[in-house]
């Protein structure tokens, strides 16, 4: 998980790529919004396959140890 790092100095301390600025969630989202792994690689070189790899397992083991956000149950929504 040393892909995965925070800065205080470095968009709020939001957990990023170690040697960027892109962050776990930027790329979560690129990868919710259909992007393959490749994809994100091409578009931001900085990154490697490892790299992306290492923001899904550090998002997994976020909710592993019960790091949730709220999010509304099924009946809330209808």
């Amino acid at each position: 998980m040393h892909r995965i790092v925070v800065n205080p100095e470095i968009l709020g301390g939001k957990p990023i790529v170690d040697g960027t600025r892109l962050s776990v969630a930027h790329i979560l989202g690129l990868l919710a919004h259909g992007m393959s792994h490749t994809e994100i690689v091409e578009a931001y070189p900085e990154l490697t396959m490892d790299d992306v790899k290492a923001v899904i397992q550090y998002a997994a083991d976020a909710l592993h140890n019960d790091v949730l956000i709220e999010v509304k149950t099924s009946e809330e929504t209808r």
